[in-house]
């Protein structure tokens, strides 16, 4: 049978995570999982908070009636009451729950917000390095992703920016912390990004949604991750509980709409008729109940900390460069040989899996995972000084 040529391409060119990932696999059943090193996927080995179990052994022990049942589109009111009551404490909108639709995961949210806001031909701005995936949602909705270099820390570059929106602009997609790089974009970027966004707003009498990725915002290390309501007025949140309580599996997340945007309940309206069409039909029931009274609760931050400075203190000693991510639970070091593909098949000789920057639309770079056990980082550190003394970094 076949598919559609335009899949067929995305399939090939794709996913080079999970192309990885399989390849891990591979290997894992010629010489042990002990003797693989697979940093490739975003996947948490760690544990949801003890709090999750209590509350889900609660709702076990005491179900409510009809609880399996179809809700509203947006999702239960009182898990959005709950995930609107913490927004609007870290901002200064009166975020509510009408504000919030409950959706399945961060990705379904995306797919959402650009399905309400895109006609044909509509251009979405994505920062390089980018989450693989952007490209494809935004073709989902017939959108054309415009893609802008960051600079050389990873920080947007914000004359770029302004260079590529026109009148066909629709949105900017950013990603703080971001994967794959764990940059944290500081709230005064955010706010000359709101200044440049309102300037262009009134240059083509359009709007330009601002879409705030936010899957890692509990995972920063000591950093502050700005609210985006609190500095661009024309935003929406999409986020999930998949990193910070863990539930990559589950699929439960939502978007959140900034109530000082303009026509914010129009969007609301074709937020959750999309929800609906799409095939999502609601988050689900279960885990929103989970949820409901999680709001406050995330793994322990010091632990994802703890596995990057065992990453990064050894790689940098060792030579490689790299910008230190903020939080999240990514590295995104500079490849050590022009062609990032050679290195990182010179990494698979020492079963050391990576995926190649290309992926992300960042030649010349690789990504480490290092959401793993301490101790499969700690029984790598040998073999990353092989690799390092076999392409010339060190001769220790």
């Amino acid at each position: 049978m076949s598919i559609a040529t335009k899949i067929k391409a995305q399939i090939e060119g794709s996913s080079w995570i999970r192309k990885m990932f399989e390849e891990g696999a591979a290997l894992r059943q010629q010489y042990g999982d002990e003797n693989v090193f697979d940093f490739t996927l975003g996947n948490p080995t760690t544990e949801p908070p003890k709090e999750l179990h209590q509350e889900l052994k609660k709702i076990a022990d005491n179900p409510t009636p009809g609880m399996h049942r179809y809700m509203n589109n947006a999702g239960y009111e009182e898990t959005r009451a709950a995930v609107a009551e913490v927004i609007a404490e870290h901002c200064n909108q009166p975020v509510k729950a009408a504000h919030i639709v409950m959706t399945c995961g961060a990705g379904a949210a995306l797919n959402v917000v650009l399905k309400t806001l895109l006609n044909p031909g509509d251009e979405v701005i994505i920062l390089t390095p980018y989450f693989v995936e952007y490209k494809f949602y935004i073709d989902n909705h017939n959108g054309v992703a415009v893609e802008v270099v960051t600079k050389d820390d990873f920080q947007p570059d914000l004359e770029a920016i302004r260079s590529a929106i026109n009148s066909r602009t629709r949105a900017i997609i950013i990603n703080s912390p971001n994967n794959p790089t764990g940059v944290i974009y500081p709230e005064s970027t955010l706010n000359k990004l709101s200044n440049l966004l309102a300037d262009k707003e009134k240059e083509y009498g359009t709007t330009i949604l601002t879409i705030s990725d936010e899957p890692y915002a509990r995972i920063s290390f000591g950093e502050k991750v700005p609210s985006i309501f609190n500095c661009i007025k024309n935003s929406v949140i999409v986020t999930s509980h998949s990193k910070d309580l863990a539930l990559p599996g589950d699929r439960i997340g939502y978007l959140a709409a900034n109530p000082a945007m303009v026509d914010v309940d129009l969007f609301l309206q074709g937020s959750i008729f999309c929800n609906r069409v799409l095939g999502f039909v609601n988050a689900p029931a279960l885990m929103q109940k989970l949820v409901t009274n999680l709001q406050r609760v995330s793994v322990n931050v010091g632990e994802y900390q703890h596995k990057r400075d065992l990453l990064y203190n050894k790689l940098t000693e060792l030579g490689f460069e790299m910008v230190k991510p903020g939080g999240g639970f990514y590295l995104f070091p500079k490849s050590p040989l022009e062609d990032e593909m050679e290195f990182i098949r010179i990494a698979q000789k020492y079963r050391i899996l990576l995926v190649p920057g290309s992926g992300f639309g960042a030649p010349g770079f690789f990504r480490i995972a290092y959401c793993v056990e301490d101790e499969m980082i700690e029984r790598s550190l040998p073999k990353w000084e092989e690799l390092a003394r076999e392409i010339g970094l060190t001769t220790k």
